[in-house]
Parts: C-alpha cells; structure tokens; sequence
C-alpha cells in the first residue's frame, strides 16, 4: 500500500473515530432507543422506510434509488474501505450476491467514506453487488437500524415484507448468516 494513501487512510479513521465519541458524548442525555433485533423488527414505518427513501450515488456517481428494492428481501452492509474486518468479508458478501441466495436477496454496500476514497476502492476490487456512497450520513442511517456506537461494519438484514430479521455487528459469520436466510 502507498504510505501516502496509509496515512489518508490513517487520518480519516481518526476523524470518524472523533465523530463517533463526539456524537456519542452529545447523546448522553437523549433517551435511547432499543436496537432492533429479530425479536423487534421494524416495519416499513420505521428506518427501513427511511432507506428506502434515500437516493445516493454508486462509486461512478450515478444515483441509485434505493426505493426500487421495496418488496425484495436485502443485506444492506454499512462498511469503509479503511475498515479491515469490511474488506475481509466482501469477497464472501459477492460471492453470496452471485450465488443462489443473490436470486432471492439484494445485497448493497453502503459506503461510509468519501466518493473518491470509495470510487478508487471500487475500482481496485471486484465487488459484485451495488456499492453505494454515503459518507458520514451513512453512519446516521446505521444508527436508525440499532448501531448506537457507529461501528463497522454493521449488516442489516430485511425481509421482502420490509421488516428488519437481523442486526449484525463486526464481520459477518457467514454460516450464522445462511441459517438466518434460510428463514426467510
């Protein structure tokens, strides 16, 4: 790796770090809500309908509406590309977007970095299901599904019927993940 590129990567880490513990000291005193588990889904009132209501941009630019998945079971994978458990896990997250459960689930990564960061991420490996950009409001739209600490990478898993199945934080356990799909 460039050390130059090193020490952006470097850098930004510690300014999301920065965000996250600044975030988190000003929510102190506002009442928490519960993390959605499978036992508490939400429903397409919920953050689910908040996703589905974002337009956001590919690692080409091009927008993408996200609304278009209404109706179709999702793994929506908030990650970085300077988050290492994120890039260990997306060559099994594209082999499952290519796969038989791909025919049955659209998996989309959620990208919490800037468009160039992403784009030249993007364009290094090859990810096989749509990548899209959402920077710092990305990790807001995390926290609307049960990620109180921001971290990553966080999976969401949803149902067709736009109810939230499943939260994951950290890398994905992929046998555990297949157990979960089989269920919907």
């Amino acid at each position: 790796m460039n050390p130059k590129h090193l020490k952006a990567y470097i850098v930004v880490g510690l300014i999301f770090a920065a965000s996250g513990a600044y975030l988190g000291y000003q929510k102190q005193n506002v009442p928490q809500v519960a993390p959605l588990t499978a036992t508490q889904p939400a429903g397409v009132t919920g953050p689910v309908n908040e996703l589905f209501k974002q337009t956001l941009p590919d690692a080409k630019g091009v927008a993408t509406t996200l609304a278009q998945y209404k109706g179709k079971a999702m793994l929506v994978n908030f990650w970085a590309p300077w988050c290492g458990p994120c890039v260990q896990e997306m060559p099994e997250l594209s082999a499952l977007a290519s796969g038989e459960e791909g025919k049955k689930l659209q998996v989309i990564g959620i990208g919490i970095d800037s468009p160039t960061n992403i784009a030249e991420f993007s364009d290094k490996y090859k990810i096989t299901y749509p990548v899209l950009v959402a920077g710092m409001s990305g990790t807001e739209l995390s926290r609307q599904f049960g990620n109180a600490g921001g971290g990553l990478p966080f999976t969401v898993l949803i149902g067709a019927d736009g109810q939230v199945k499943k939260t994951y934080l950290g890398r994905l356990k992929f046998d555990e993940l297949r157990k979960d799909l089989a269920s919907l």
